[in-house]
């Protein structure tokens, strides 16, 4: 066996280097690599093992996160370039940590500052960049054949271009399209009818840049699809784009252009004088357009409904090779110890996609950074693919730790056949959420929601309705593509041809807006799993049902199109691209129904509309969550556990405070309708007969101001700040609903309205010195917020001591209030954090850990509660990570009392018999009685937990450094919570002090 093919071995089988917990930054001019520098001894010191980064690679001018890449291979030079990020990198490794990166393969951002798209504006499906972008080149407008849809004007094309908003100017020594701050290249064929061959004369063209227009005339057209016509205009324009390049620069050529520009624009209030520029512009290989046909005629895959953020075609293997040479140089390097996977639904074929990390890994170890020669078909080297051949991935989750960002609904789990390591974590979002809500008030809430809104709502109707609602406006031009595939398909079949375009339609929107998950995963081999099948019976069923005026016949001819039938029938190809195009469609659809509008309609109870969540959710048993638990150790014990990202709708820090509410429905029912009461007169009603905010928005708002209220407002500027926030999330909220206002059907005086009822109750006005709503959420808000703080403790603990790789979010070791984005990616203060951490250190030093203890449970406001629990839960989960990885996982029940007021489990290792005991309270508010005070000892009463047989009968508590004995393997739990309100044990002998 060759050198080479025992390396392939040895990385094929070796095990990846997993990080022990992360903390996830997002980078942007702001803050860039220099800054994490400065902040990497403070995670260090929190306990933190591997930084995880949003994307770093070239995106737009001012990007603030960093999605919209439009180089793969470049580091952005915003955040520091490649010197920055190489100096990042040494600090990272000098202090032993590793780097999750955080990569975008489904999409790029598209505009002036892409060359890959500038390209493929410039010579259409010729360039060598078309097969990169998911194009359909050949859509259903005869007129759009071999043509770009570009949705960019603010109105129609012809009032654009007579106004003289789109026209053409010289950019950088070339010859543009432009329309305010965009800018686009024309066609090299289209060059020469900027010049008239009847205006050489009078424009002085001299002679030898007139043969270089007959030259670039002649070659073959951008709309061609033959391969050997392609090479040649190719070779082509290599040799005469020079020469046009340095024309155009030329002192006599410069007076020539300027005439033939001067031209060309046209006259304002002369139509016909722009009749020579519609020509020019109907010659390009794309068509400029109103924006708001968009969603019916664009034809490249959009990320969701983003028109300037482009679908990428990860199958294509030059794709592919392009946009991961960076990649596989920075893990061959080590400078990149993990890989996050954004957004892996949209793409064709994830599970090819996710093979071919794991192999970009293996071919970087064995043969170095860069690629050696020529790439295969498979975008990696040939002898690569030759000692792999056969090798069976299902088996494997591969040597590079990968997680996907994947939402999985109930019941459904991650493609086994994927290798990775696991998902982002919001899965465990929903557990660790739904764990502290209180189930048996369920009934009251929705009562409660029902008499607010006037009316009962049901959510499965109601997202139905609202995926219908996407399909039907910002996604319908991708239902369209759908409708064209699969009448082509019914055309050449005579058991379905009599079936019209229009029917074929509605059964594609119906069965997808009752489809149960995201997606399934049928691959390009055509293989799938039953999973997958019963996914797509269960949508054919209930689309069925919902639809008695359908023929069945035309629901069945879809699921058996999807079903793919024989390998050996001629049509087997037409239907495998429906079903992968089908596929590809349910996630967005499922995304902007759910997560971007059903979530902001449906405000029964907001803490669980949330990523990874359900609107229909109403807390779930502790049985449930170490059911769960269990399941990951056994399946993915790699996986990420989260809390907050830079995508929740809210930080864990508000959704553990409003879970407080679910234990006091009465006094949270009485105050909403007292604050209805005396908020009525400071709604507006408009001339349209709205009043605004509509009582649902109202219910909505009392929510969020309840949960994001800041534990300290001391000046009037505080306030106005927060009220800032409000307005800015509300706008969101509101827009996203889309039932009085929308992104793309804004209504300023309905949002006017809308903050002034919020000016209104929140700032005081003249000299009263403050506002009845805001004097009675004072009188409400302490026992939320004090039993909301012990349900973020509890959390972070579930979090630390469960099964996966905790991952905490820039900022949330102190108290977190944040909304979603915006609000959720604003400056954090890490001078603050770095000082509180340091002197909670000495004060243990000094004083002992059970004084830090005391300390900061006096000043629960500030937050270092949160981050004293954080930084000693890491702690021992650093010094005993094989125990957290792989050792066993054992649920304790609470037994004599108190059953339903804690979680409890002991992370066991039976090789070293070290033990971990980890207990939190749950629904503390109830227990206590809205009493807000510590300690918790005496709500506990005769409650005790017994330990399985041989477990250590010693133990420390690793916030308070006291030590614990077991009586015959019984603790109880006002014995353990004396000093602190949540407790983490571990067994004496793993004391290392």
């Amino acid at each position: 066996m060759s050198k080479v093919q025992d390396c392939i071995f040895d990385m094929v089988h070796r095990d990846a280097r997993v990080p022990k917990s992360t903390y996830r930054v997002q980078m942007h001019s702001g803050f860039q690599f220099k800054d994490v520098e400065g902040i990497l001894p403070y995670l260090k010191n929190l306990g933190i093992s591997d930084l995880y980064s949003s994307p770093i690679f070239e995106a737009r001018s001012g990007s603030t996160h960093g999605y919209d890449v439009t180089r793969h291979d470049r580091i952005n030079q915003m955040l520091g370039g490649e010197e920055g990020f190489h100096r990042m990198s040494a600090l990272l490794r000098e202090y032993g940590m590793g780097l999750l990166l955080d990569i975008v393969p489904n999409h790029m951002g598209v505009g002036n500052e892409s060359a890959w798209w500038q390209d493929v504006l410039e010579n259409g499906r010729t360039s060598e960049y078309a097969t990169f972008f998911d194009i359909d080149w050949d859509p259903i407008r005869p007129d759009m054949r071999g043509k770009l849809l570009i949705p960019v004007l603010g109105n129609q094309y012809g009032e654009e271009l007579e106004s003289k908003k789109i026209q053409v100017a010289m950019q950088d020594g070339l010859l543009k399209v432009t329309y305010y701050d965009h800018s686009f290249p024309l066609a090299p064929r289209s060059i020469p009818i900027l010049f008239p061959e009847e205006e050489d004369q009078r424009d002085g063209v001299p002679g030898w840049f007139r043969d270089l227009l007959q030259e670039l005339a002649h070659i073959p057209p951008n709309d061609s699809s033959d391969a050997g016509l392609i090479a040649q205009r190719q070779q082509q324009l290599r040799e005469l784009k020079p020469r046009l390049l340095k024309a155009l620069g030329s002192d006599e050529i410069r007076p020539v252009i300027l005439r033939a520009i001067e031209r060309v624009n046209g006259v304002e209030g002369d139509p016909r004088s722009f009749d020579h520029l519609h020509a020019l512009l109907e010659m390009q290989p794309y068509r400029l357009a109103y924006w708001r046909v968009s969603s019916e005629e664009i034809n490249y895959r959009r990320f969701f409904d983003v028109n300037d953020l482009v679908g990428l075609r990860q199958e294509d293997p030059s794709c592919f090779a392009a946009t991961h040479r960076l990649v596989r140089r920075m893990i061959a390097t080590g400078e990149v110890t993990g890989l996050r996977i954004d957004h892996c639904d949209g793409m064709f074929n994830p599970r090819q996609y996710l093979i071919r990390l794991q192999l970009l890994c293996i071919a970087g170890q064995c043969f170095g950074p860069e690629p050696q020669g020529e790439l295969t078909a498979s975008g990696l080297e040939v002898e690569l693919r030759e000692a792999l051949r056969g090798y069976d991935w299902t088996r494997s989750q591969g040597p590079l730790y990968t997680v996907v960002e994947k939402i999985l609904e109930p019941r459904e789990v991650l493609p086994q056949e994927w290798p990775v390591r696991g998902t982002t974590g919001y899965d465990f979002l929903h557990l660790a959420n739904q764990v502290f809500i209180e189930p048996r008030n369920a009934a009251k809430f929705t009562t409660l929601y029902a008499r607010i809104v006037g009316k009962e709502i049901d959510p499965d109707e109601l997202i139905y309705r609202c995926k219908l609602k996407v399909m039907q406006t910002s996604l319908s031009s991708e239902i369209y593509v759908l409708t064209n595939l699969l009448d082509h398909l019914a055309a050449s079949d005579r058991r379905a041809r009599d079936y019209t375009e229009s029917i074929l339609e509605r059964v594609i929107r119906e069965t997808i807006a009752c489809f149960p998950v995201y997606r399934t995963y049928i691959d390009d081999r055509g293989q799938y799993t039953e999973r997958d099948l019963a996914f797509i019976h269960q949508a054919i069923e209930r689309a069925k049902h919902r639809n008695p005026d359908v023929a069945e016949s035309a629901f069945d001819f879809l699921e058996s199109t999807l079903r793919l039938g024989d390998h050996e029938d001629e049509k087997y190809p037409a239907r495998l691209h429906f079903a992968l195009k089908f596929q590809q469609l349910t996630g967005p659809v499922m995304a902007k129904g759910v997560e971007d509008t059903a979530f902001y309609v449906y405000t029964r109870f907001v803490s669980s509309n949330e990523v990874g969540s359900s609107i229909k959710a109403f807390g779930l048993s502790p049985e449930l969550f170490h059911a769960a638990n269990l399941e990951r150790l056994q399946k993915s014990p790699d996986s990420m556990l989260t809390t907050s990202t830079h995508d929740t709708k809210r930080s864990e820090d508000v959704r553990n405070r409003l879970n407080v509410l679910s234990e006091m429905p009465s006094q949270w029912a009485s105050m909403v309708r007292r604050w209805m009461r005396m908020n009525a007169a400071h709604k507006q009603k408009l001339p349209d007969g709205r009043v605004a905010p509509d009582t649902n928005e109202e219910y909505l708002i009392y929510q969020t101001i309840v949960g994001a209220w800041p534990w300290r407002m001391e000046t009037t500027e505080d306030r106005k700040q927060f009220l800032d926030r409000i307005k800015e999330y509300c706008t969101k909220a509101l827009s996203e609903a889309k039932v009085n206002v929308s992104w793309t059907n804004p209504d300023p005086e309905y949002l006017d309205a809308v903050h002034k009822f919020l000016e209104t109750i929140l700032l005081p006005q003249g000299r009263m010195q403050e506002t009845r709503f805001v004097h009675t959420l004072l009188s409400f808000l302490p026992p939320v917020q004090f039993f909301g703080a012990l349900n973020s403790l509890a959390q972070v603990v579930l979090k630390v001591c469960s099964p996966g790789v905790p991952d905490f979010y820039q900022g949330s070791e102190l108290w977190d209030l944040t909304l979603v984005d915006p609000d959720n990616r604003r400056p954090v203060d890490f001078a603050q954090r770095m000082k509180a951490l340091e002197q909670l250190l000495q004060q243990a030093e000094s004083e002992g850990p059970a004084a830090v203890c005391a300390d900061v449970l006096r000043n629960l406001p500030d937050g270092r509660i949160k981050l004293w629990t954080m930084h000693r839960a890491l702690s021992v989960r650093n010094e005993l990570h094989s125990l957290f990885r792989r050792g066993d996982y054992l649920p304790l029940e609470i037994e004599l009392d108190r059953q339903e007021n804690a979680i409890a489990f002991l992370r066991l290792d039976r090789s070293t018999q070290q033990a971990v005991l980890a207990v939190v309270p749950r629904f503390a508010c109830s227990m206590m009685q809205m009493r807000s005070s510590l300690p918790l000892k005496d709500a506990w009463g005769k409650a005790q937990i017994r330990l399985p047989d041989h477990t250590p009968a010693a133990f420390i508590n690793v916030f308070t450094g006291e030590e614990v004995h077991t009586e015959e393997n019984i603790l109880r739990l006002r014995e353990i919570f004396t000093q602190f309100p949540v407790v983490v044990l571990r067994s004496r002998s793993a004391q290392g002090l």
